[in-house]
């Protein structure tokens, strides 16, 4: 026997289901994605370290449980901080269904009568129900094109975390002993701020803008044309990515309630605290 080679490796995990990206691949930056040739990637169970990860909430609130798991269950991928936004729930779906199975156990409260009942959902089929928004289409507004692309996690997660805090400073002023005056210029710095982030965050979203004499995809010539256009041009980009975002969400579920027979939606997310448990 090969010293070199552990004995052990044919128990190793091996791949439990094989999934398409959203993204079919595009977007995602040189060198962190190795995609097969049929497209279709490999997807490991979870091992036990990725469980404990998981259920670390500082490493879940920066994104680090989320990246380190994707990147062990699914190989293929080397930069799991790169991906596209758009492929992150059917990743997720994906580990989920390879290492507990498709079946996932939630409770619902019937909002006709306040029955909880317990329902059982498929999740091949919220895979199967997941869409891609079309980034091929530029918002037109006059003699400018806006071409969009789709945020990497780590811009989502960054985004995320510096709206936290700052929403966290708004949350606890008012009742906070700071002198009046005080408290006045910390919202007034506070809002500034959130305001200068969602420009950010609209700039991140944008691959280029396209003019009759230049092309330009300049991240601080583009954050500088939304800080300086009309309101209307802003708002026409904020619901077009509105538009983009809303395209990925996950249908809600329809549900009857076992107790009054009524018929309603209920709203199925990914709550990464718990979504990766065991089904008991």
């Amino acid at each position: 026997m090969n010293p070199q080679i552990n004995p052990l490796r044919q128990f190793f995990r091996q791949p439990a289901i094989y999934i398409k990206l959203p993204s079919l691949g595009n977007h995602w930056p040189k060198d962190t994605l190795a995609m097969p040739d049929n497209g279709e990637l490999p997807v490991l169970p979870m091992t036990a370290i990725d469980e404990i990860s998981y259920r670390t909430p500082d490493a879940l609130f920066n994104g680090q449980a989320v990246v380190n798991v994707i990147q062990s269950c699914i190989p293929n991928i080397r930069d799991a901080w790169a991906m596209p936004n758009t492929d992150l729930d059917t990743l997720l779906l994906a580990i989920r269904i390879a290492s507990y199975g498709h079946e996932l156990e939630l409770s619902s409260t019937c909002p006709a009568c306040g029955h909880q009942h317990e329902f059982s959902v498929d999740l091949r089929g919220i895979m199967d129900r997941l869409k891609k928004p079309n980034f091929e289409i530029p918002l037109v507004n006059g003699d400018i094109e806006i071409h969009f692309k789709p945020l990497s996690y780590q811009q989502v997660v960054e985004n995320s975390i510096r709206q936290f805090e700052e929403q966290k400073v708004l949350s606890i002023l008012p009742d906070s002993d700071v002198p009046e005056e005080e408290k006045l210029r910390l919202l007034n710095q506070t809002i500034m701020k959130l305001t200068r982030y969602t420009v950010i965050a609209a700039a991140q979203c944008i691959a280029m803008i396209k003019t009759p004499q230049a092309m330009v995809s300049e991240q601080p010539w583009i954050q500088e044309f939304l800080a300086n256009c009309e309101s209307h041009v802003f708002n026409q980009i904020k619901d077009h990515l509105v538009a983009l975002r809303e395209a990925t969400d996950i249908p809600p579920l329809q549900l009857d309630c076992p107790e009054c027979k009524h018929r309603y939606d209920q709203t199925f997310t990914l709550d990464q605290s718990n979504f990766f448990a065991p089904a008991s």
